[in-house]
């Protein structure tokens, strides 16, 4: 199978690779520290990771990479990055394209794929505005109320789980110095989370707390000296919060984070009803963190009070990790637990196979 995975990047993430990628002058070279790094890893096939001849992979949206491998292919003018990404796929020769970036080149893009695509997959696991997926031939995530509500928008869509990164086994093994860690976004969307942020950042005079916040920028502007005087407050954080916000991370230092925690506190947003299985969920059970997130119905290894804790609501969220805590030898076996079952259950082999049976039957 000739494999072409397309991804896209998180505009906080791509300074971060520009950071790390400053020196690199070739396509090669900068999507090799890309994956060495690890953002996204969870949802990479294994043919990916372990970089097998046949498989392609590029992050279509970043436009320095792309434009190395325009110049490298000797692509005449400034090509759109879309006439980029489809003279990739031509000149692969792909078979199946799996696309982790669909809104941004969705059915119409589809449409333009050279005849040697024969299927067509895209990840999906948010709602997506008005985007047209329909050409793809299955849509797949983990969310099974999402799923369906492409079902209802006229497009086939499979369940389709991401699998820990191997790498996840060198972490986690030594001293946890951080109680309590949350890594993620920010914004007055995010309601539910920013009242659970506050009440667990009320343990920080007594718990090592740490917060790593993708804050929005309309939250970085009204907590900047010129948003003291504009009227953004339902922007800005609560000072509990805002005292301990450090910037986010990603990739390896994500991953070392995590692997210094006792608790990864997590979560969802509303936008898949009950459903739950977020990235952070595999995430911190994968680094050996015992994960504490909201009630909800969450998949296979996922099991509240056997691999992990859940909370109900705002107010109960710092009675569930203050009693984790106190009782931490029994908490960590259950941490235990939990990594030894999502390894079990979400390995990078089953996934594949998964991948290759969805592939046989579209």
């Amino acid at each position: 199978m000739r494999l072409f995975q397309n991804s896209g990047l998180y505009p906080s993430y791509l300074a971060h690779l520009n950071q790390l990628a400053a020196k690199a002058s070739s396509f090669a070279e900068r999507r090799r520290i890309f994956l060495d790094d690890r953002f996204g890893a969870l949802h990479f096939l294994k043919p990916v990771l372990e970089q097998e001849p046949e498989a392609f992979f590029t992050n279509g949206d970043d436009e320095i990479l792309q434009r190395h491998w325009a110049r490298e292919q000797g692509l005449p003018g400034k090509p759109t990055l879309e006439a980029i990404l489809l003279a990739q796929i031509e000149h692969h020769r792909t078979e199946v394209f799996y696309n982790l970036d669909p809104v941004r080149y969705p059915s119409a893009f589809v449409g333009k794929l050279p005849g040697c695509v024969r299927k067509t997959f895209c990840w999906r696991a948010a709602p997506s505005g008005n985007a047209d997926l329909t050409a793809y031939g299955a849509v797949l995530g983990n969310f099974p109320s999402i799923l369906e509500s492409w079902r209802q928008r006229g497009c086939r869509a499979e369940l389709f789980f991401p699998a820990l990164d191997p790498l996840m086994d060198e972490y986690g093994h030594g001293e946890r110095t951080i109680d309590v860690l949350f890594v993620g976004g920010y914004s007055r969307h995010h309601t539910a989370r920013a009242k659970t942020l506050e009440q667990v950042a009320s343990l920080a005079g007594t718990r090592r707390i740490v917060y790593r916040l993708d804050a929005s920028r309309l939250t970085r502007l009204a907590e900047s000296p010129i948003g003291a005087w504009l009227p953004l407050q339902k922007h800005r954080r609560p000072d509990a919060i805002a005292r301990i916000a450090e910037p986010p991370v990603f990739g390896r230092q994500f991953y070392e984070l995590i692997g210094s925690s006792k608790i990864v506190l997590n979560g969802a947003i509303d936008m898949a009803g009950t459903d739950r299985g977020n990235m952070r969920c595999f995430e911190a059970m994968g680094c050996g963190a015992l994960l504490v997130s909201d009630v909800g119905g969450y998949p296979d290894a996922m099991e509240p009070g056997v691999t992990m804790e859940t909370y109900g609501s705002a107010r109960e969220v710092t009675e569930v990790i203050s009693r984790c805590l106190r009782d931490w030898p029994e908490s960590a076996e259950m941490a235990e637990r939990g990594r030894t079952r999502v390894a079990e259950t979400y390995s990078k082999a089953s996934q594949w196979k998964q991948f290759g049976d969805l592939v046989a039957g579209v």
